[in-house]
């Protein structure tokens, strides 16, 4: 191991001329109007909802406190608990250059891509709302403004009996009627009876008959009181996916989601272009860097980053930038608590492009619990105006629902 790496990985090491830091960069500056702030400490802990969701709250001297929260998954509170050192000192108000700073600092740890980068992006979403708050303008003022004033949810809808058309679709019309969404997905990776061998991830003609069957069920029970949209989960192949594509093109489909695994750039770049079903893609990508590239080759019609997987509230609004030149629609994919899906909202409300956010626990009774501000009401969410995040954390709720083992937060 290099003595390069090891300086630039160890909290007490001389600085590396790589180091975005406050004193490597001279920015230690005394600033007027209160925002001469350091930040004094970092924690996180998991709430056991249909995700281990992790929160995170970063502390300052100044007594002001800001939540974030970064994508579920093995490592994240660990990768947070070590970035830590790296953010004590430092003035929250830089939420770019600490973006960068962490980045460098954890190059070597896998900040490309992955659960480096959820973490980062966690921290992220907790510094937009801290910042907010020392400033006392709402989160998306710090991303340039708003283009509107609530944004679209998407429901993503189950049944007991997800493989039934029938039944998806008399759940897709309950939720339009009893719940109040305009805007719908359901999963078409499931069971048809018709499989063979799921490993090798090619459609025989019966499971193409069924998953078309699913789509036109629940398409032509909502009609236009709904879009309505159908996630793959990267389960098939490029030409099943073009076979499964062609046969929805005469549906009302909002859009036919992952249906190809993540990897492979070109053979995604050949299933959208294959079929005006319009195709949706994301996720699974990190940061902008790898975003545009499925924007710049047209590789997908409409992209979907989840704001605290792929990058963070920054990135996510760089992602829509590149987007945005190519014409490119963006609707967040989202299976976090109230935190990051306000936040997600925050930067829906920030750019031009921006079609909806995923809701995926409408079938969770306290997932709104964990906030005490109503977040969606039948099927929009209202921008806060309040400062940061604009939703304050429910301790008692959280401390309700930890995972096991986990502790709360010291608010000391």
């Amino acid at each position: 191991m290099s003595r390069e790496y090891e300086e630039l990985h160890d909290p007490n090491a001389e600085y590396t001329m790589r180091e975005l830091s406050a004193e490597t960069m001279g920015v230690t500056a005394k600033r007027g109007g209160g925002r001469d702030v350091e930040i004094t400490d970092v924690q996180c802990t998991m709430i056991d909802g249909n995700f281990p969701w992790t929160l995170v709250r970063i502390y300052t001297d100044a007594g002001i406190t800001g939540t974030g929260e970064a994508y579920w998954g093995a490592g994240v509170p660990e990768l947070i608990e070590r970035m830590t050192p790296f953010l004590r000192g430092e003035n929250p108000l830089d939420i770019d250059r600490l973006y960068e700073h962490l980045v460098q600092k954890m190059s070597g740890e896998g900040s490309v891509e992955g659960v480096t980068v959820s973490a980062i992006a966690g921290i992220d979403v907790a510094l937009h709302d801290l910042a907010g708050k020392i400033l006392e303008v709402p989160a998306y003022q710090l991303l340039g403004g708003k283009y509107r004033d609530e944004m679209r949810v998407y429901c993503d809808c189950h049944t007991e009996e997800e493989a039934d058309a029938q039944a998806c679709a008399d759940e897709a019309e309950r939720v339009v009627e009893e719940l109040g969404y305009d805007a719908l997905k359901f999963d078409l990776d499931v069971p048809s009876g018709h499989e063979k061998d799921r490993a090798n991830r090619h459609l025989r003609p019966g499971e193409i008959r069924h998953k078309a069957e699913i789509v036109e069920k629940v398409t032509e029970r909502v009609k236009d009181r709904a879009d309505v949209s159908f996630d793959c989960h990267w389960t098939f192949s490029g030409g099943s996916a073009k076979r499964l594509a062609d046969a929805i093109e005469e549906y009302d489909v909002w859009w036919l989601e992952d249906p190809v695994p993540p990897e492979n750039l070109e053979v995604q770049e050949e299933v959208t272009t294959s079929t005006t079903t319009p195709i949706c893609v994301g996720e699974n990508r990190y940061r902008v860097t790898e975003e545009r590239r499925l924007i710049e080759n047209q590789a997908v019609d409409i992209i979907a980053p989840d704001m605290p997987k792929v990058g963070g509230m920054r990135e996510t609004r760089k992602i829509a930038d590149v987007a945005n030149q190519y014409y490119v629609p963006v609707a967040m994919h989202n299976v976090s608590s109230p935190v990051a899906t306000i936040a997600s909202a925050h930067v829906g409300a920030a750019i031009p492009n921006s079609l909806a956010v995923e809701y995926h626990s409408y079938e969770l009774g306290w997932w709104e619990d964990i906030v005490e501000e109503t977040v969606i009401e039948e099927g929009y969410i209202e921008i806060p105006e309040e400062p940061g995040l604009g939703v304050t954390v429910d301790m008692d709720v959280v401390e309700e629902k930890m995972v096991a083992g986990e502790t709360l937060f010291d608010e000391a």
